[in-house]
């Protein structure tokens, strides 16, 4: 169970990075809790508190023009800890590869802590904490 869990958990995390890169507010708030809460370089310091926030960075990206190559994700070395049947912690080292404003393949580096709780028998991100390598 605990290796079907494990994989559940990490598949469901690149779904939710995945929906990020594509704009997709529907995957993203179907995979996140209301009143999710946060640490990202984004908030400057401080502890954000539900969806809307989030929101509105996917609205930027609405009517846009799309980027010729889509970015890649890759999750490297993630670890799983399982804090118990409803709750686990989804560590890793994202790495997205994508091209600059001059077109260029750069890789940018994050650092990521996500909560995962089960509710109502479906799994919800509920907090997470990125960090810029420094």
């Amino acid at each position: 169970m605990a290796v079907a869990t494990t994989d559940h958990l990490l598949a469901l995390t690149r779904k939710l990075l995945e929906s990020i890169v594509a704009g997709d507010w529907k995957t993203y708030t179907s995979l996140v809790a209301y009143d999710i809460t946060c640490f990202e370089p984004e908030a400057r310091g401080q502890l954000v508190e539900g969806l809307p926030f989030h929101e509105f960075y996917f609205k930027l990206g609405a009517g846009g023009s799309k980027p010729a190559v889509t970015p890649t994700i890759t999750l490297a070395a993630p670890n799983v800890r399982l804090l118990g049947e409803d709750a686990a912690v989804v560590a890793y080292m994202r790495m997205v590869q994508k091209l600059d404003d001059a077109g260029r393949p750069i890789t940018v580096l994050c650092e990521e802590t996500r909560v995962w709780q089960r509710i109502d028998g479906a799994w919800r991100h509920v907090h997470f904490h990125r960090s810029l390598p420094g």
